[in-house]
């Protein structure tokens, strides 16, 4: 017999989908700001685009990300279905905090954060694998120095092989490519922020004792997984049916304001920057924050036409949201715990014994 009934994993499974879902809505503005504000797509064309590849992205990448979310942050020793609640109620609440005050902040950290949190508040700090947490830390400060570099690179090499090229062919031109760079983009965005949900259902099926429904070996268009079908599927239409319903709220803050008059040439640069930081941190099973990639390759775009042409103060804003997710995110996590542990745990014994 499990010691975790069903009926509360298969509601905390829900949470978890739900999670996925609010991570494509928050990140949405992330995935079409720049193809908004270049008017190349309008946005339902721009969110529908972007769908598509978030949801494509489960045939594409590995799930090593989701391998680390599962077994390098937390012990899976402590893991348990209340620290896995917890911990998704309180990254969902985060995320719903920083989406109404229209900060694009990271889901990726909240939800690491606020499973820390809650993984702290059940065993203390030695629940916390430091060796997993380290390339992770590494990329939160990487992540947007590197987008920001190659935003930078990529705008500079874009304009002087087209500096002959009429103004107008060459906006046309790359009209068309940055639906390539857009596309580029939501596929890295996808695997990697969907890997994140994989990995937490299964931590959460292995801790309750229902592993045999997480780890499934198969191939799947020619890549090995040893994570079930249905959970890949699931997490990568979660999160596509999310983008599809968007974070309106965010795009303007994200396309307009870090760095205003943004071209298609500059929309294709960021873009592709920002696939490639992403990328790059897929390829080292690093969960990586999306939000931190695309925000420091727009600033880099912006930075070509001089400092004065990005808007630091909202770059602040955005850097200030972020600070502020690991405790505040974790602080939900903890309090989510407590409150589940006292107050759901004791029904549920008393209902496996009777």
């Amino acid at each position: 017999m499990h010691a975790t009934p069903l009926a509360l994993v298969i509601v905390v499974v829900f949470v978890a989908l739900l999670f996925d879902f609010l991570n494509g809505v928050h990140d949405a503005a992330n995935s079409i700001a720049t193809i908004v504000t270049t008017r190349v797509l309008t946005p339902p064309q721009a969110v529908v685009w972007a769908a598509f590849f978030n949801f494509v992205a489960a045939f594409v990448f590995g799930t090593g990300v989701a391998h680390t979310i599962s077994n390098n942050l937390i012990d899976p020793a402590v893991m348990s279905v209340y620290i896995v609640f917890g911990g998704l109620l309180g990254a969902v609440m985060w995320n719903l905090l920083t989406w109404y005050l229209a900060l694009p902040t990271s889901s990726s950290h909240a939800i690491i954060s606020a499973l820390a949190g809650a993984a702290i508040m059940k065993a203390g700090w030695h629940a916390i694998l430091v060796s997993g947490w380290v390339p992770v830390l590494v990329f939160l400060v990487m992540s947007p120095i590197i987008g920001m570099v190659l935003g930078y690179v990529f705008m500079h090499i874009v304009a002087w092989s087209t500096f002959k090229v009429p103004r107008e062919k060459a906006s046309k031109l790359f009209r068309s490519l940055q639906l390539v760079s857009a596309g580029a983009y939501s596929l890295g965005h996808g695997t990697n922020d969907a890997q994140k949900t994989m990995g937490i259902i299964v931590a959460l099926l292995v801790s309750s004792g229902y592993a045999k429904y997480a780890n499934s070996k198969h191939v799947l268009f020619g890549l090995h997984h040893e994570i079930s079908l249905w959970i890949i599927l699931s997490c990568h239409a979660a999160i596509a049916l999310g983008t599809m319903i968007g974070g309106w709220r965010i795009v303007k803050t994200m396309g307009s304001r870090i760095t205003p008059h943004l071209r298609p040439m500059g929309g294709f640069s960021a873009e592709l920057a920002a696939a490639f930081t992403i990328g790059l941190a897929t390829f080292a099973k690093v969960p990586i924050s999306t939000t931190h990639a695309i925000g420091g390759a727009i600033s880099g775009v912006g930075a070509t036409r001089g400092l004065h042409a990005v808007r630091w103060i909202w770059a602040r804003r955005i850097v200030y949201g972020w600070i502020l997710t690991f405790p505040g995110a974790a602080l939900m996590g903890g309090l989510f715990y407590l409150m589940l542990h006292f107050g759901l745990e004791p029904f549920v014994n008393a209902a496996a014994i009777h």
